[in-house]
């Protein structure tokens, strides 16, 4: 016989499954968009001719690309850290929506312009499975 003890128990186990699945699931995808943004930004920083040619394409000079790995890098790193990931989030859309302009201004391809809003919509969606701030913020 299942008593009621028993129901609730097993009840908050399936919970806590679910929470752990959840939250691992977020963890995922969040880590892997943060991944290529800090190979990126690390990029900026190192500064490799491909890097610099391809910025020259898209209009920028070349002085400012360390300070945009420089910003990529810091908005990766506060949104990594779960205190302040809703404030990396946001700083991250900003810095990708630049990114999705550029390509538009520059004429370039469907990838081009649409990868940008797909890491920020895998950071924005890892940050919801993960964070229940984010899920209310974004009344999920």
């Amino acid at each position: 016989m299942v008593t009621m003890s028993d129901a609730i128990q097993s009840h908050e186990q399936t919970r806590v499954s679910v929470s752990k699945k959840r939250i691992w699931a977020g963890r995922i995808l969040s880590f892997l968009p943060a991944l290529f943004l800090i190979l990126d930004a690390v990029m900026k920083l190192i500064k490799p001719a491909f890097v610099v040619d391809a910025t020259v394409k898209l209009g920028y000079p070349e002085h400012v690309i360390v300070g945009l790995g420089v910003v990529l890098l810091a908005c990766t790193l506060i949104y990594l850290i779960p205190r302040t990931a809703i404030l990396g989030a946001i700083l991250l859309t900003g810095y990708l929506g630049g990114a999705v302009a550029t390509h538009v201004r520059a004429g370039q391809g469907w990838f081009e312009i649409l990868f940008p809003v797909v890491l920020g919509v895998l950071l924005w969606t890892g940050l919801a499975l993960r964070d229940d701030r984010a899920r209310t913020l974004l009344r999920l």
